[in-house]
């Protein structure tokens, strides 16, 4: 990548403290996430973590996949520092391309705030949303 960032799905450079800390205490979706189950969601997925020049975290996202079929996007993040340079651009491509999930047919995602970041990239809304369930439980 440019300016010296670099996008690795090698989970053992991810720094786990600090995706933990920005998941449950910045982002709208993870309040209160515990850091054992920031832990163990990114065990159980495919993720990619951006990392600064310095090597600190800058970015992140998490994909739960069968690597054939289907991938849900999640837990996507740019420290604020990084952010307004197309570093959430690269990481998106990174992903959406990236050669594990090249079979991946159908991509899904659920979003508040960035709905013309991933239309770019042919995200839509849900065709039939009547179709479409959730079971949330508490915390």
């Amino acid at each position: 990548m440019e300016n010296g960032y670099t996008i690795t799905d090698d989970q053992s450079r991810f720094d786990i403290d600090a995706i933990h800390r920005f998941i449950s205490e910045e982002s709208y979706w993870g309040d209160g996430r515990s850091r054992e189950t920031v832990a163990a969601s990114i065990a159980g997925s495919f993720c990619l973590a951006m990392l600064a020049p310095d090597g600190s975290l800058a970015g992140f996202c998490r994909c739960v996949t069968d690597y054939a079929t289907n991938a849900h996007v999640m837990d996507v993040f740019l420290q604020p520092p990084h952010r307004g340079q197309g570093h959430g651009k690269a990481l998106i491509e990174a992903l959406l391309f990236h050669p594990k999930l090249s079979a991946v047919t159908r991509w899904t995602l659920s979003t508040s705030d960035a709905h013309s970041l991933y239309a770019r990239y042919g995200f839509t809304n849900f065709p039939k949303p009547e179709n479409q369930m959730v079971r949330q439980l508490p915390r």
